[in-house]
């Protein structure tokens, strides 16, 4: 008899948030992390950030530095504010020459890594690949844990059942 198996289920992009005030740097992390793997939310400002965070649990923000009316580090702040998104990992990418002090801020605004331009592209994809893997993880997880507790409320009710027959 032939080996029959069942069709493999394509796998939900995972959300990542690149936040930028500049369209010609978002075109170049979306060319990065173009993958079908990936569904890239790119947006120019922080309020388009903001707006889409309160929809979409991302597995990572990438997230300019320089933007005009709030910075990243400002944003950051407010992302990690939320109850929601206090676990979120930013990853900063910065234009300008930076120094210790610069990434010791972009840390306490709650980022987890510092990247500067012109960076390598296996750096960045690589970096992502890690966020997009424990989010991955975590949403199977709590599927699986879904998964166990109706398979559990089943079995409760066939004792009960089983125990009122008896």
């Amino acid at each position: 008899m032939p080996n029959q198996t069942e069709p493999m289920e394509k796998p939900v992009p995972i959300p990542i948030l690149v936040v930028d005030d500049n369209p010609k740097n978002l075109e170049v992390i979306d060319a990065v992390l173009n993958s079908p793997e990936y569904q890239l939310i790119l947006v120019h400002t922080a309020q388009d950030a903001l707006q889409a965070l309160l929809s979409i649990e991302f597995a990572a923000v990438l997230l300019d530095v320089k933007m005009p009316v709030m910075s990243g580090y400002e944003l950051a702040r407010l992302i990690k504010g939320r109850k929601r998104n206090r676990y979120l990992p930013i990853i900063f990418i910065s234009g300008h020459l930076t120094d210790a002090s610069d990434v010791k801020v972009g840390y306490a605004a709650g980022g987890v890594d510092y990247v500067c331009k012109p960076f390598d592209p296996f750096v960045v994809r690589a970096k992502v690949e890690v966020y997009a893997g424990l989010y991955r993880q975590r949403t199977d997880l709590t599927t699986e844990a879904n998964t166990l507790r109706v398979e559990n409320a089943r079995l409760q009710q066939v004792l009960t059942t089983q125990l009122r027959t008896n």
